[in-house]
């Protein structure tokens, strides 16, 4: 079968080729670049914990050792602390294996620089096998056929190239989309910031800062707002809100917030700074009205525009390129799977919007500085909490999206069991042990295009798997895993969150809940991987009466 074409080698485009090379699936990356990225100090980009967990598994690199996790964050309005969290940084990879034993901690997210993040993906791609990356190779023609989808590229080495389906990841510009008459509907200019990177110490290290309303501004909409982001050895990136418009942001400009701000944050006195480079980086918030067509898809920048407030546009990029590598996997490997293939749009366009709603909303009253809300009792404590969550990567603004109403969710099953988490949401990374006796976490199980099922059983960890492998309930479990309609691998927990004993779980390839049972039910936990899969949606009894 003919190889995957992926129209774009940014951080999305190369995380997707790595997914599916992951699982045996061949790749042809077009970069219309020289396969290179210009360092750019003041270009960066904040990872919540499972995506940067995402791109560590498929690379194989710890990125805290190139990026910054935050001590800690403030909230500061005029003068004053209006909130203050601090992160627990010690380990936060480590999967959690007494959830009850202390009171949850946010893990810290990740600031790095994208020509880092890109540089390191392209590491791992250069080692691949499956991954071909042809670089300055720009597309401008599509065709599509039942039998898969050809590809023209113009430059040096202009060619055609044959693949079996074609993914966009090539921007907010994107080729692809125009080419498939996809409309791009939303806002332009939501938001301007000047953006500032530079060398210095500031009051705060390691820990990220957005300050509103500095007392150094003058009042009115110049007053506005900066952020203060950490990154390694010592480098701050600073952004500061434009008012609307289309002023020019000159040299002088900047400098003299440079000055200001960073007088007004250490007493009165700038300290010493060393500029490593600048620029303007303007919001805007559009959504693809169609994210398929046919054998051609739409991932990232390409598919919707988001940033306002803070919200972290690259995460939810990522999330569609773990989404849609599994399934396209499982197709490719295993033949048609449409439900399954049309369910990457119906999960992810909705998570999507529902960020971009949750944003527009927002603006109003976080940035108009008027209305009725602004005078209620107690609404600064609540807009400092939304300003944080999309920093910070919580709440409506932030929190992974949940597919609750995905076309792939189980209908009602008699057995299904209560746990902290709700079906379709991202599973608690518990410590689990594998089918060869090795204790993991759980995420490192995931991306390779099985089914997890995990046995909650107490206990267990304090003893070779050998020596209950086959007792209580195991032989029925290992049975009915392996009558599955998909391949699945048998994990055993000692613990999950809000898991009684017994309780089984099916995780989806990407890490998303499925289900939660009550012991072992093969019809029930058969019908949750059926539906899973695109199949019918239906219980065990419910497939039986069907079919006679």
């Amino acid at each position: 079968m003919d190889p995957v074409i992926i129209v774009g080698a940014g951080p999305v485009g190369l995380t997707l080729a790595l997914a599916l090379a992951r699982q045996e699936v061949p790749c042809v990356v077009l970069d219309e670049g020289p396969g290179k990225d210009e360092p750019r100090p003041a270009r960066t980009v904040v990872l919540r914990e499972d995506t940067a967990a995402l791109v560590e598994r498929l690379t194989g690199v710890p990125l805290s050792e190139a990026g910054s996790r935050w001590a800690g964050w403030r909230s500061m309005r005029r003068k004053q602390v209006t909130r203050e969290i601090t992160f627990d940084v010690t380990d936060p990879g480590a999967p959690h294996t007494d959830p009850a034993a202390s009171p949850h901690t946010d893990p810290a997210p990740l600031h790095i620089a994208q020509h880092v993040l890109t540089g390191i993906l392209r590491g791992a791609l250069a080692a691949e096998r499956l991954v071909k990356v042809a670089v300055n190779s720009r597309l401008d023609a599509v065709e599509q056929e039942p039998s898969g989808v050809t590809a023209h590229t113009r430059g040096p080495n202009g060619t055609w190239w044959r693949g079996s389906y074609l993914v966009g990841c090539d921007g907010p510009r994107s080729t692809v989309r125009k080419l498939q008459d996809i409309r791009f509907p939303g806002r332009t200019a939501v938001e301007r910031h000047a953006v500032a990177a530079l060398r210095t110490e500031l009051p705060w290290p390691g820990e990220a800062l957005l300050h509103r309303m500095p007392p150094w501004r003058t009042a009115g909409p110049s007053a506005g707002e900066v952020t203060g982001r950490p990154l390694p050895d010592g480098v701050w990136r600073l952004d500061w809100l434009l008012p609307p418009g289309k002023d020019l942001v000159t040299p002088e400009l900047l400098v003299s917030r440079i000055r200001e701000t960073l007088a007004g944050w250490s007493g009165g006195t700038t300290p010493p700074y060393e500029l490593l480079d600048t620029g303007v980086h303007t919001v805007h918030h559009r959504l693809a009205r169609r994210w398929r067509v046919g054998r051609v898809f739409l991932a990232g920048d390409a598919a919707h525009l988001l940033g306002a407030l803070g919200t972290q546009e690259l995460d939810e990029g990522l999330r569609d390129a773990d989404n849609l590598a599994w399934k396209l996997a499982l197709t490719w490997h295993h033949g048609p799977h449409e439900a399954l293939l049309d369910s990457y749009q119906a999960e992810r366009r909705v998570i999507v919007s529902g960020r971009l709603r949750a944003a527009d909303q927002a603006l109003p009253l976080l940035r108009g500085g008027g209305g009725p809300l602004s005078y209620v009792r107690g609404s600064a404590k609540g807009n400092d909490a939304l300003f944080a969550d999309g920093h910070l990567g919580r709440g409506v603004l932030g929190t992974p999206g949940a597919y609750a109403d995905s076309p792939l969710a189980p209908r009602h099953l008699e057995g299904e069991a209560p746990v902290d988490t709700l079906p379709g949401a991202p599973v608690t990374d518990v410590r689990v042990t594998a089918e060869d006796g090795s204790f993991v976490p759980l995420r490192d199980r995931l991306g390779r295009g099985a089914l997890l099922v995990v046995l909650i059983a107490p206990g267990t960890g304090v003893w070779e798997r050998k020596h209950w492998v086959t007792a209580g309930i195991m032989p029925r479990l290992a049975a009915a895993v392996t009558a599955l309609p998909h391949p699945a691998e048998l994990l055993v927990a000692e613990t999950y969150p809000g898991a009684a004993p017994h309780t089984v779980l099916l995780v989806r390839p990407d890490g998303h809940l499925v289900t939660a049972l009550t012991g072992v039910r093969p019809s029930d936990l058969y019908a949750a991987a059926e539906a899973t899969l695109g199949g019918p949606a239906m219980t065990g009894a419910e497939a039986t009466a069907g079919s006679h």
